[in-house]
Parts: structure tokens; C-alpha cells; sequence
């Protein structure tokens, strides 16, 4: 497969169109907005990639109905002004659509020999990727500050985290992703493409993109690591020794209010780290495009939304016991 991999970039590599090196980063970039992009893919075997459809739609499919069960949930729940409700919900619909903003595509062309992507299309993925990876940072964040007020002072937990906290949070959360993402698409849409269109990903991310610009990358790559890179491994560290705090304080609470801030802290520490592990392999290291960046990613954009709804179903009490009522399992 890999052997055949390597042919496949190399044919398309071979054939690419070049655009003019002269003139304007505007003028060039005006080039490539009339061009389509090339994407290699996760794999060119045909084989591997009718299995990886299969296995990747039933991925999405689950993915898809445990978010938008989690969001009806909120929506039903006897205590819908509930923060820890109304953080998981729009957790749920940003996995959701962040999912969304990559998946079909990548599903879809499993099943094609050619698969394209406008430049505009491209840039408009590239943002939504960034502007619902962001947010979540923030949501993340907001959701350990919920924890702590619940846990360190329950007595007070209602009238801290009332609605109009909740949603300004929330509104931080989007403005941090939206400015985020600005940035990310400033980036790209600066630089002077006039290279080849061929792309070695499934998707337009922000360091294969690089590889495409025909001009010193190396500051831009950089700039990205310190802005979203460094940013995500210090919150994720940040979010780790708060939580080991939170954790340590339970000695002092009862065995029943121990074991239901433990559901809460254990599911809340899992989605972090299923959220941050992949994030800070793929943007904390050297400017540079490796193989596997395509499976981290394809992790990252499905395996990780399908999980967190699954995560807070399974091991949050609260959240579990107002499902099974949804569904009637309880009276």
C-alpha cells in the first residue's frame, strides 16, 4: 500500500500546474482560486479504501446520533438551565459540526479515483475547523471552572454559575475560536501559492497547505506553533493540574459526594485528553508534513466526536440517569 501510495503522489506531483511566480501575493493567489486542489487522501488501494468507507460512514453515523442525543437530552431535561447540561450540549453540537465540516468529504472521496477541492472550499474548511477547534478550547476551559464551583463550592454553585455567566462563557468560547481561526486563515491566504496543487492529506490543514506556498514558510510555521501549538499545550497542562486539585480536595466530601464528582471529574479529564493528546501531536513539533498526521487527524475529526458523547452517557451519572429517562428505561 505504501509502495503504491508513493507511485500515486509522485504521478500527481508529476502533473501538477505551476502558477506565476511574478507579481503580487494577490495576483498569484488569483491563480490558484481558478484552480482545483488536488487531495491524496488517506490511501490510494482501492481495497483500503472501500474498508475505510465502510468503517469511517458507520463511525460518522454514530458519531452523528450520540451528539444530537446528548443535545435532545439537554433540551428535554427536567433541569434544562442546568450548567452542566447546557456545557455538554454545545459540546455535543460542536463536535457535531466540526466533525461535519470534514467527514463527508473525506467519506465520499474514498469512492473517488480523483478527489478535488475548490480554493474556496478549501479556505472555508479550513476556518470552520479552526473556528469550532478553538471554541472548544475555551468550552473545555469553562466546563473546568463549572466542575470546580460545583465541587469546591457547592452552596454557592447556582448563584455563581447563573444562565447569564453560562452564557457569556459560552460567547467567549466563540469569540476565542472565531479570532482563532482568523488568524489560521490570515496565515494561509497571505501566502503566494505558485507551486504545485497537490495536497498530501485528506483535508486543508494548515501545515500541508504550507507545503504548497513558493515562498519561506519557515516564520509562518513558527507563528502557527506558538499561537495554537503552545496555546493548547499550556491550557492542557493548565486543565491537568486543576483538575489534580479538584481531585485531591474530595478527600474532605462524603463517599456519595465523593463518587459523584469523581463521574463528573473522570469523564470531564477523559475528553480533555482525548482532545488535546491528538491537537498537540499535530501542531506541537517541527513545520513539517509526516504520514501519520493523516490517521492523527482522521482521529481528531471523527474518532474523538464519536467518543464523547459516549464518554458522558457512560461514566456521568446525572447525564446517564436523565437519558435513561428519556428513552423510558426509567420511570
Amino acid at each position: 500500500m505504501q509502495d503504491e501510495d508513493i507511485g500515486y503522489q509522485q504521478h500527481y506531483k508529476g502533473n501538477h500546474r505551476h502558477y506565476p511566480t511574478i507579481g503580487s501575493n494577490q495576483e498569484i493567489n488569483k491563480e490558484i482560486v481558478c484552480a482545483d486542489l488536488v487531495l491524496l487522501g488517506l490511501t490510494q488501494d482501492p481495497e483500503g479504501q472501500k474498508a475505510l468507507f465502510v468503517v469511517f460512514l458507520l463511525i460518522y453515523i454514530v458519531m452523528m446520533v450520540g451528539n444530537l442525543l446528548i443535545v435532545m437530552t439537554a433540551i428535554v431535561s427536567p433541569s434544562p438551565d442546568s450548567p452542566m447540561y447546557f456545557f455538554v450540549a454545545y459540546l455535543s453540537l460542536m463536535d457535531a459540526v466540526f466533525s461535519t465540516a470534514v467527514s463527508p468529504k473525506m467519506i465520499v472521496d474514498l469512492l473517488c479515483d480523483k478527489k478535488t477541492i475548490s480554493f474556496s472550499a478549501c479556505m472555508g474548511q479550513h476556518f470552520i475547523e479552526h473556528l469550532f477547534g478553538g471554541a472548544e478550547v475555551f468550552l473545555l476551559v469553562a466546563m473546568a471552572y463549572d466542575c470546580y464551583v460545583a465541587i469546591c463550592k457547592p452552596l454557592h454553585y447556582l448563584i455563581i454559575m447563573n444562565q447569564q455567566v453560562c452564557i457569556l462563557l459560552l460567547v467567549v468560547a466563540w469569540v476565542g475560536g472565531f479570532l482563532y481561526s482568523m488568524v489560521q486563515l490570515l496565515f494561509v491566504y497571505s501566502l503566494p501559492f505558485c507551486g504545485p496543487n497537490v495536497i498530501d492529506h485528506f483535508m486543508c490543514d494548515m501545515y500541508p497547505l504550507l507545503e504548497l506556498a513558493c515562498s519561506d514558510t519557515c516564520f509562518i510555521g513558527l507563528t502557527v506553533v506558538a499561537n495554537g501549538g503552545a496555546m493548547c499545550m499550556l491550557i492542557f497542562i493548565l486543565l491537568l493540574i486543576s483538575y489534580g486539585v479538584l481531585l485531591s480536595s474530595l478527600k474532605t466530601h462524603s463517599q456519595e459526594g465523593r463518587c459523584k464528582a469523581l463521574s463528573t471529574c473522570n469523564s470531564h479529564i477523559t475528553v480533555v485528553v482525548l482532545f488535546f493528546v491528538p491537537s498537540i501531536f499535530l501542531y506541537v513539533r517541527a513545520v513539517s508534513n509526516f504520514p501519520v498526521d493523516k490517521s492523527m487527524t482522521a482521529v481528531f475529526t471523527l474518532i474523538t466526536p464519536m467518543l464523547n458523547p459516549l464518554i458522558y452517557s457512560l461514566r456521568n451519572s446525572e447525564m446517564k440517569n436523565a437519558m435513561k429517562k428519556k428513552s423510558g428505561i426509567e420511570n
